[in-house]
This record gives C-alpha cells, sequence and structure tokens, in this order.
C-alpha cells in the first residue's frame, strides 16, 4: 500500500479509479483527480504548500512533486503524463502536456496544453511554455511546434495508463 501521510493536518485526496504504487509516496496537501495513476517510487509531496493534479494523469516511477513554501503550488491538469524520473516543482502544467524522462520544470514555469518537454530539458524557473510546441535542452528551448503525431502520443500515453495500472489490480 501506498504510503500516505498527513501532514499540518492536511490528508492527501483522491477521486475515483485512482491506482497508487505499493511504494509511491502522497503527503499532505494534495488532491488528485479521476484515473489517476502513481508510479514506484514517486513522491508527491504537499508539506510546504498545495499540489493539484487533474483527471487522466498519470506520475511515472521515480517523479518527484514538490512545491516551494509560502510561494509556490504546483498545479498540474488533465491528461498530463509525467514520465520516469522528472521532477515538477513549485509551477503550473495545463491540460495534455507530456513532460519527458528526466525533464525538470521549475517554479513559477507555465507549461501550456499540448506542450511537450522532452527527456533531459530543464524548464528553467519563470519560463512560459507555448501551447502544442516541443521544448528542449538546457535551457529549455522550442524547438518545434507538436503536430498531429505527438498530440497523438500525449492522448494514448494518458489513456494507457489506467490500462497498465489494471494489470496490477486483477
Amino acid at each position: 500500500m501506498a504510503l500516505l501521510l498527513d501532514v499540518n493536518n492536511k490528508t492527501p485526496a483522491f477521486g475515483t479509479n485512482c491506482w497508487l504504487a505499493p511504494n509511491a509516496t502522497i503527503v499532505g496537501d494534495v488532491i488528485m483527480g479521476e484515473n489517476c495513476t502513481v508510479w514506484f517510487n514517486a513522491v508527491i509531496r504537499g508539506d510546504v504548500h498545495e499540489i493539484r493534479i487533474g483527471n487522466n494523469s498519470n506520475i511515472q516511477d521515480g517523479v518527484v512533486i514538490h512545491c516551494s513554501y509560502k510561494k509556490a503550488g504546483t498545479y498540474i491538469g488533465n491528461e498530463v503524463s509525467v514520465a520516469h524520473n522528472a521532477v515538477v516543482h513549485g509551477c503550473t502544467i495545463h491540460d495534455r502536456v507530456l513532460v519527458g524522462m528526466g525533464a525538470i520544470v521549475m517554479d513559477g514555469a507555465i507549461v501550456h496544453s499540448g506542450a511537450v518537454i522532452a527527456a533531459g530539458a530543464v524548464v528553467l524557473a519563470n519560463t512560459v511554455v507555448e501551447a502544442n510546441s516541443i521544448y528542449a535542452g538546457i535551457p529549455a528551448k522550442k524547438v518545434k511546434d507538436t503536430g498531429a503525431e505527438m498530440e497523438e502520443v500525449i492522448s494514448r500515453t494518458a489513456r494507457n495508463y489506467p490500462m497498465y495500472a489494471s494489470w496490477y489490480t486483477t
């Protein structure tokens, strides 16, 4: 069973049909929507500010989601995939976004809908990522628009993770 902890009288809350890996850690002021998955060794730490995650989003293996004390909560929209070992900290990620493996999204950044943050990219503090675009590099810069093929990847990834979770519950 996942480690769920209250912090400062704040208890993590989940919508229906969420799946949490047995060694995921979710603490404090975290509210997650419906049909979300949180994978092995992920940490969602709402101890110093709030974390909100929309519906149909997946937080993959080794991801760390945190905030800045009294400064920046973390807000993740619907149909967002945060890939393995990414760090999402004190930022806003809108709907239908893919954050690639090992990427870092820092405080105050805003990632608009339909965007892709490439694997290993570092989105610096207060960066605004354009909708329907791909950002890559260190620091992350726009490299191109997403196009129909990448939009399908974003959608398919969000759809697949609840299916993967079902393999663990049957």
